[in-house]
């Protein structure tokens, strides 16, 4: 009961405030609803379904502990507002250009993305952009949304695996469950770019990466697709743009040589 007072309260709340004070007051209404171990149960559920789906982890140690190495210079960031027991995996698809986070700080990168970047600061902005997912609670939110409080918590508990299941196919690319609104997408945008800028690499990385997926993709095609529809990819490239001015972001390593070394041990010529 006390749990729900909280919820109505904070929902009262919201009327009136700038668009900063309604993100924070939304995340704290999720951290109320869910809880970070129930998230953590959850994200493991869909992990351990992804295995059942035969998903094909990466056995490469080097690229992965690449990848390891620089989402731990998100860490500083990502930690300062959400402390996450964080862990990576890496999908071994070259074909797919893409990368997606499930609740309790898990986050999932395709080969392709690591092939289609042109350097480190690239890959970093969209690290940085799912990790800003999770600290958001963007995925717990979605999830309350489309399902319901109880349903969540028992997917949490292994209780409803049919439905952990059309999640995970989400993931996947195989159908579209949940979608992460405009204001969603914009906000883990902002962090990855805060991220990427905090660690020394240039936080423009985000948005010459979508430009990269505009010119293959068009507009409005499949990018980060984890719960999302998103805006447009050049209104997102305008919106990173406009931030990295406003919060004067600043930062110049791109890591170009280091990821062309991951990207020969992933056979691109």
């Amino acid at each position: 009961m006390r749990q729900l007072s909280l919820v109505v309260v904070l929902l009262v709340s919201v009327s009136g405030c700038t668009l900063t004070q309604r993100r924070d007051t939304e995340r704290v209404i999720a951290g109320a609803l869910i809880s970070d171990e129930q998230e953590f149960q959850l994200g493991l559920q869909v992990h351990e379904q992804l295995k059942k789906e035969n998903t094909r982890f990466l056995e490469n140690p080097a690229v992965e502990i690449y990848v390891e190495s620089l989402a731990r210079k998100l860490l500083v960031s990502a930690n300062k507002e959400r402390p996450m027991e964080w862990k990576w995996f890496v999908i071994d698809d070259p074909a797919t250009v893409n990368a997606f986070a499930t609740p309790g700080g898990r986050i999932y990168v395709y080969t392709g993305l690591l092939l289609a970047a042109e350097n480190e600061a690239e890959v970093i902005g969209v690290l940085g952009h799912e990790m800003g997912h999770v600290v958001g609670r963007h995925s717990a939110r979605q999830l309350v949304g489309a399902y319901g409080l109880q349903t969540v918590i028992n997917m949490a508990l292994g209780q409803d695996a049919a439905d952990v299941a059309k999640i995970t196919a989400g993931l996947a690319g195989k159908t579209a469950q949940l979608a992460y609104g405009r204001d969603n997408e914009h906000e883990a945008d902002v962090y990855g770019a805060r991220y990427a800028s905090a660690a020394g690499y240039d936080p423009r990385g985000l948005a010459t990466f979508f430009e990269k997926l505009k010119a293959k993709y068009g507009d409005s095609g499949p990018v980060l697709a984890f719960f999302s529809t998103h805006p447009s990819t050049s209104e997102r490239i305008n919106n990173v743009t406009a931030q990295i001015a406003s919060e004067n972001l600043t930062g110049k390593e791109l890591g170009i040589d280091s990821l062309k070394q991951v990207q020969a041990a992933l056979g691109k010529k």
